[in-house]
């Protein structure tokens, strides 16, 4: 059955999230390591992790799997969860593919040395009312997705 991950810390679209798991009737896990106001559904469940880096990331990948979708901004842990067959969405709505996933880490680790060296100082555009858009479509469709290759493995 599919289910829905949320790396919660930052996470810009968690109302648009749960709307749309709704629907479909998907469970919405919300990860995170500390305790944040969520949106009211009966498939939302609230999972908090230890302190510690990466608790959240590692919770997620450990469980997410093919017709799962996962909404994260991290890469690493995109890649994780793309290696394990699940669907990844950025929440600008992005895809993370397993044919993009190594260009993409790679850019994320080019571009952190970069910030670390001083060359770098803004942190990247700010969160749109388009990105919010484009993430609503895409997360309608991926969720569509994820739901037939759940089926099909059932």
């Amino acid at each position: 059955m599919t289910k829905l991950y949320i790396d919660a810390d930052a996470c810009p679209v968690k109302e648009e999230s749960v709307r749309v798991a709704d629907r479909h009737g998907v469970a919405t896990l919300f990860v995170s390591n500390s305790h944040m106001r969520l949106p009211s559904s009966h498939l939302v469940e609230r999972i908090i992790v230890p302190e510690g880096p990466d608790a959240a990331d590692d919770w997620i990948a450990e469980r997410a799997g093919a017709g799962d979708v996962v909404i994260t901004a991290d890469v690493p842990l995109a890649s994780r969860c793309v290696n394990n067959g699940a669907q990844v969405l950025s929440p600008t709505g992005k895809p993370f593919s397993e044919d993009a996933i190594g260009m993409r880490l790679a850019m994320r680790n080019l571009n952190t040395h970069l910030r670390e060296i001083g060359e770098i100082k803004e942190r990247g555009p700010s969160f749109t009312k388009s990105d919010r858009s484009q993430f609503l479509n895409r997360l309608e469709t991926t969720m569509r997705l994820a739901k037939r290759i759940s089926a099909g493995s059932a």
